[in-house]
């Protein structure tokens, strides 16, 4: 176990680097800024409790990841999850485009929107996705692959693919 003053030192380190992340993750997957924020909070608790030892910094940032999917997927089963009304959330500080762009992305369903987050907003390679959703990597390329022919659908399509 990490003395206290070196547990903080990494603990406000993760938190610093790896907040905004875990609250997107967290976002695409719940649509809700608020259930976001309150997912974002339990992670970094859970860092916490638990102070697990990672081998590098990207295992560290799978973990929270990982941890965020999880809680989302658990507040999406809650029972008190099913009987409130979800408020229609716009985005001011995007453009018009942008907004119609997450609102596409936000409308796929889960097994399209998750890889499509992963990949172009946090940067991840499909090796990586396939690790963090824990499924195979072809699983992760084609799913990535089929969540854009559906942006492109919803979009419009694409003019540079004429």
């Amino acid at each position: 176990m990490k003395p206290p003053s070196e547990l903080n030192g990494f603990f406000q380190a993760a938190v610093a680097q790896h907040s905004r992340a875990v609250a997107r993750a967290a976002f695409a997957y719940l649509k809700s800024i608020e259930d976001a924020e309150d997912i974002t909070q339990e992670v970094f608790l859970t860092l916490w409790e638990k102070h697990p030892s990672f081998e590098t910094e990207d295992h560290l940032k799978a973990w929270l990841l990982r941890l965020a999917i999880n809680k989302s997927k658990n507040l999406l089963k809650s029972g008190w999850r099913s009987k409130t009304e979800p408020l229609c959330e716009w985005l001011p500080a995007l453009s018009s485009q942008e907004n119609e762009l997450l609102a596409c992305v936000l409308s796929l369903d889960e097994k399209y929107r998750l890889p499509i987050h992963l990949f172009y907003y946090e940067g991840y390679s499909i090796q990586e996705i396939a690790r963090i959703l824990q499924i195979r990597p072809a699983t992760a390329g084609t799913r990535l692959a089929r969540g854009r022919a559906l942006l492109g659908q919803m979009i419009g399509g694409n003019e540079y693919e004429k």
